[in-house]
């Protein structure tokens, strides 16, 4: 593939073979943006340009990108890029790579704001702040969160890229927030199990931050305790919002009832697999 008189469409076909072979889900789209990342064209100037001949440097890096993907890494983490809710965000492996099930929960917080007029919210474990950023932009008084300093910087970068006003503290869950009080907290908190986390696929067991994954020994452990906790956070009235795991409705229902909370609902996704959780207190 280094070979300097390799075309565009040489390159990209082969790299589209051996991501194939490595298991890559998206081998062909993958293939694309690495190239487009190489040499900066368009999606249309890879079909328009297939003879162009890369330069030495473009077809190292795009080798380089094609290399990391075989072996594992996840594309968002090669190209530093991912786009959640309409919005572009930058990541690294400080942070989880947003994912479109999470929109579920971001319009569920919305269509709460319509109805019970939601003003100000904290994210806790914000990581890449792809949640809180997504709700600022519509209109709500953020504040977000995380233990992780390198998630911060990242999440705090992203609100610059988005123009996004939000408001960030390190803290382990409510630590840092002692005596201040929300209409609403929302949380995507690590639910995996720990004795599922070696079945995982490998882009996320061996690459993503083992932090936004580990829920405990049954992946709930950081709900009892936001939801616990969070009582003494949550003004009159106020709404807790979760991402949860497919089969952790009921847990989760049991855990709002058991602090008081009502109200209490779980939301479906596309598939009809749980995703949202939510309590009023």
């Amino acid at each position: 593939m280094k070979e300097k008189n390799n075309t565009l469409q040489q390159l990209l076909s082969e790299a589209k073979k051996r991501l194939k072979v490595s298991g890559a889900g998206e081998y062909s789209l993958d293939s694309s943006l690495f190239m487009m990342k190489a040499t900066g064209f368009s999606k249309i100037q890879l079909f328009t340009k297939n003879d162009y001949v890369l330069t030495e440097e473009e077809a190292e890096n795009f080798e380089n990108m094609v290399s990391r993907r075989e072996n594992g890494e996840p594309c968002q983490y090669i190209t530093g890029e991912a786009f959640f809710f309409g919005h572009e965000f930058k990541v690294n492996k400080s942070v989880l790579i947003p994912r479109a099930d999470t929109e579920v929960l971001v319009e569920t917080v919305l269509d709460y704001k319509e109805k019970y007029g939601i003003k100000n919210m904290l994210d806790i474990g914000t990581g890449s702040g792809c949640i809180a950023i997504s709700l600022a932009l519509e209109g709500i008084n953020m504040t977000a969160c995380d233990i992780s300093i390198g998630a911060l910087e990242t999440a705090e970068k992203n609100a610059q890229l988005n123009n996004a006003d939000v408001k960030f503290k390190q803290s382990d869950v409510f630590s840092a927030f002692d005596g201040e009080k929300f209409d609403a907290v929302v949380s995507n908190p690590p639910y995996i199990e720990k004795d599922v986390i070696p079945t995982l696929m490998r882009e996320v067991k061996d690459f993503e931050p083992m932090g936004a994954l580990d829920g405990g020994d049954d992946g709930l452990c950081f709900y009892r305790q936001i939801v616990h906790e969070g009582k003494e956070h949550l003004k009159e009235n106020g709404f807790i919002f979760f991402e949860i795991g497919y089969n952790q409705g009921k847990a989760i229902e049991e855990i709002f009832e058991k602090e008081g909370f009502k109200d209490i609902k779980i939301i479906k996704d596309l598939a009809g697999l749980d995703r949202v959780a939510l309590g009023r207190l």
